[in-house]
This record gives structure tokens, sequence and C-alpha cells, in this order.
């Protein structure tokens, strides 16, 4: 708490920007009077899974440009200990997905939700709809070029 404020803090990679990302941005948005938002690096997204497609500084200046965060900051580390010394927030916000993995922030007096991801959009789907999508296209154009055609 900050001069007496509820201070929320939620974070991701927010890769390719996507409705699901909004929600949630727009729940943490509700459940306090100043939201901060992490913006995890490329260097620490490559630590646990592939780069994203969108780069750190595009996505962070996509987060400062849309409605609700008050701050949004770099994050280096999945590891929120320091950032509660510092930031001083109160309920942390994070996907479903990540179920379990921050509890430990309520032994430090951080309330932790879960957000109820919802079905049908993530990064990882609409990544894979994208390569499937290019395959199919790639498929059908290598079909309409007859076998006699030599392409150099």
């Amino acid at each position: 708490m900050i001069a007496g404020k509820t201070v929320v803090y939620t974070s991701g990679t927010f890769d390719m920007l996507h409705i699901n990302h909004l929600r949630m941005i727009e729940y943490a948005r509700a459940l306090g009077d100043i939201l901060i938002v992490g913006i995890n690096t490329d260097e620490l997204v490559s630590s646990y899974k592939s780069i994203p497609i969108i780069p750190f500084n595009e996505r962070i200046a996509l987060m400062r440009a849309i409605k609700g965060p008050d701050i949004v900051i770099p994050q280096n580390s999945l590891d929120h200990t320091d950032k509660i010394k510092k930031l001083k927030f109160d309920i942390f916000v994070v996907g479903d997905d990540w179920a379990g993995k921050y509890d430990y922030l309520q032994e430090l007096g951080v309330q932790v939700i879960y957000f109820p991801y919802g079905k049908g959009v993530s990064t990882t789907e609409l990544k894979e709809k994208i390569y499937n999508r290019y395959k199919k296209f790639q498929k059908e154009a290598d079909g309409h070029i007859p076998d006699d055609i030599v392409i150099k």
C-alpha cells in the first residue's frame, strides 16, 4: 500500500497482445488504485520458453500505450520478493497457467490471484494458427506451379 492506496502488480510476456491480455489488465485495474505492469524482457522469456515474436521494446511500448496501467516496467526475474519491497504491492495478478507458482507471495502479505485465462486465445495458439495457415498457403501455392516449369 502506498499512501493508503491499494497497489496491484501484474506481469507477463504480453507477446502478440490479444484480448485475454487486455481482460487480465482490466481485471487487475479494477482491484486497486494503482496498477503496475511488469513486462518480461526477452532475456527472461528465453530462460523458460521460446523468444517472443514481438521484441521487448515494442511490447513495453504497446503496454504503455493502452488504457489501464499506471506504471509499466521491465521485469527481469520471475521472483517477485524484491519487487514487493520496492513497489509495495498488495495484490499480484497472473494468468492461471502459472497456478501455484506464486503462492509464496502470500507469506509476504500479498494477495495472489490466478486470473482464469479462458479458452480460445493464447499467444501459443495464435503462433500455431499463423504457422498452420502459412503451411497451408505454401502447399496451395506450390500446387499452382505446373510440373513442367523450372524455377531458378
